[in-house]
């Protein structure tokens, strides 16, 4: 008996790093996962290597920031699996470690399109579907940047996921009188991005492992993902509205 038996997931920025961790997970589990991703070939290729350990995996290119397409997406997952128990809004263009005044309004508007934009749409989206179900958990991503002990080049990037807290605190007030548990994590963990801008900016890496109590950035299987199936399964039941740092003790968010 897994976790998630009888559920169904569907998970945003699914063809790698985090979103591809939370999946694997998910389906160990037994649920039932709609991916999506915004590079097709990514998220076809994870879908297909979940199936083969038996998994049942709905696959669909989806630009988070086009509304048209999210509303698409949850359609899909409701139409080919049946309904929809679990949202994990991890999908997010990121620009870090970029001055505020070489930072272009083109690339704030995107993470904001990106992020706390489209974790709005889906979540509206999918909360018809989630109370059908009779209830059911969203898990929106925060980030540990929006507390670090240096904000140079991160200001736009955390003021973004600053509003996404705010955005689930909302969600989890309205709607959990239907049974429906929003919280947010705030990850720090190795990733396809996060490694390549630790192996262009050395120095900044390793000053940001020295600020980490447990000394070690996290992993996306055991550190974050598994932390994801507490939020989304019963063993949280009583859990909403919260954010998580999954950071090694560097954050603190009261």
């Amino acid at each position: 008996m897994g976790l998630l038996d009888g559920k169904i997931a569907l998970i945003t920025g699914a063809g790698q790093g985090l979103g591809r961790a939370i999946a694997e997970v998910f389906a160990s589990e037994g649920a039932a996962l709609m991916l999506s991703g915004r590079t097709e070939p990514k998220v076809i290729a994870v879908a297909d290597a979940l199936r083969t350990t038996g998994a049942r995996v709905e696959a669909m290119r989806t630009d988070v920031a086009d509304p048209a397409q999210v509303a698409a997406n949850v359609a899909m997952c409701v139409e080919r699996l049946g309904g929809l128990d679990i949202l994990i809004n991890n999908a997010q263009s990121v620009y870090t470690n970029i001055p505020m005044l070489e930072m272009s309004d083109a690339q704030f508007v995107e993470m904001f399109d990106t992020g706390p934009l489209a974790t709005f749409r889906y979540m509206k989206a999918a909360q018809p579907h989630l109370k059908a179900r009779g209830g059911g958990a969203i898990v929106n991503f925060a980030t540990a940047a929006a507390k670090r002990w240096d904000m140079q080049g991160y200001g736009p990037y955390a003021g973004v996921k600053q509003a996404i807290r705010s955005l689930t605190r909302a969600a989890a007030d309205e709607w959990g009188a239907d049974n429906i548990r929003v919280n947010t994590i705030a990850p720090l963990a190795t990733s396809p991005a996060f490694d390549e801008w630790s192996a262009a900016q050395p120095e900044q890496a390793e000053d940001l492992i020295r600020q980490i109590p447990l000394r070690r950035f996290g992993d996306p299987v055991e550190d974050i993902a598994r932390a994801v199936l507490f939020l989304v399964s019963a063993d949280s039941r009583y859990v909403s509205g919260a954010t998580l740092p999954l950071d090694g003790g560097m954050a603190n968010f009261d």
